[in-house]
């Protein structure tokens, strides 16, 4: 059976992102290889809601007991993650916006971490009491810097917020963090050879791992 792929846009640019472009040479690729379904979810055009109290109540209250104004608030919450679940691939189009993820891909991570559904919390484990339910997924994340340097010993892996954000939060959507396969433009806001370069070798790379994820 082929594999399904997800694609998550974050961008807020419609024109111009180069996100977007890497998107579009993942998803050539990946039907190219034999590849399955593509769904799409773009927070950065239609941004996820902020989690609130309600929400929080909603999602704390045993689903047998939940009104209908509780599951009302929790409808988007459970379109994200019925998303995630029927995916094998996540493609995650991440941008960095001042040095961290833009706020819409944050307000997706918060709607798809649901105890009890994405993760379950048991303090019988001690002092690692969270533990993933779902599992076996592919996580892949395109992304593009304005700066550069910001690869683990690069003179900005310091101010690097994105990339251990999403690698912490990877658990939530099934995949293993140390498996987590991060594509990166950058000098985007230089715009020398050294960023011509630099999307050259993210294009070509975008291209096999995508054939490879696919097969």
């Amino acid at each position: 059976m082929s594999k399904k792929l997800l694609v998550v846009h974050s961008s807020a640019r419609e024109n111009r992102s180069l996100t977007r472009e890497l998107a579009q040479i993942f998803e050539d690729s990946w039907a190219a290889s034999g590849g399955g379904a593509v769904a799409h979810r773009d927070v950065g055009v239609n941004p996820p809601a902020i989690i609130s109290e309600a929400w929080i109540d909603a999602c704390f209250t045993d689903p047998a007991e939940r009104s209908d104004a509780q599951n009302a608030v929790l409808a988007e919450s459970d379109e994200l993650v019925a998303e995630i679940v029927d995916a094998d691939v996540i493609a995650l189009c991440a941008p960095m916006y001042n040095y961290s993820m833009p706020a819409a891909l944050k307000a997706w991570f918060d709607l798809i971490a649901r105890i009890g559904v994405t993760f379950s919390f048991d303090l019988a484990r001690g002092d690692v009491p969270i533990e993933p339910i779902l599992s076996g997924k592919k996580l892949v994340v395109l992304s593009s810097r304005g700066e550069f340097g910001f690869a683990e010993g690069g003179e900005r892996a310091h101010l690097n917020g994105l990339d251990p954000a999403i690698r912490a939060s990877a658990h939530y959507l099934g995949a293993d963090a140390n498996d987590m396969v991060t594509i990166a433009i950058e000098y985007q806001e230089f715009g020398d050879a050294r960023f011509d370069e630099s999307v050259a070798k993210a294009q070509a790379r975008t291209k096999d791992v995508a054939a490879q994820v696919a097969a």
